[in-house]
């Protein structure tokens, strides 16, 4: 089966939306990290321009990458600069760490 992995850097006040309606959608698992860096908002308080947000990472299948990029927009949109972006990425494979076999199916 072929994969792909969402990447969603949004705000961290929408993380619990987000988190929800990926869970609506019965989503079986996600990542979330918290970063900092800058890209189309700066901080410009601070001497490094750092400005702190929150990663959410998803793998799916093909058939549904698009459906839940646009489900991350959606509840994490406040029309503000820096409310984030989201990647589709192509994964070639994926492995289960623990049975060293290679994810074949949904979910994985």
């Amino acid at each position: 089966m072929k994969f792909r992995k969402i990447t969603a850097i949004i705000q961290p006040d929408v993380l619990e939306k987000v988190e929800k309606k990926l869970e609506d959608l019965n989503v079986p698992g996600i990542s979330v990290s918290i970063l900092k860096g800058y890209g189309e908002y700066k901080n410009f308080y601070t001497t490094d321009h750092m400005v702190t947000h929150v990663k959410v990472e998803v793998f799916s299948s093909v058939a549904r990458a698009k459906e839940l990029a646009e489900a991350i927009m959606e509840a994490a949109h406040t029309g503000v600069e820096g409310d984030g972006i989201v990647a589709i990425i192509p994964v070639e494979t994926v492995y289960h760490i623990r049975t060293k076999q290679e994810c074949t199916s949904e979910p994985c």
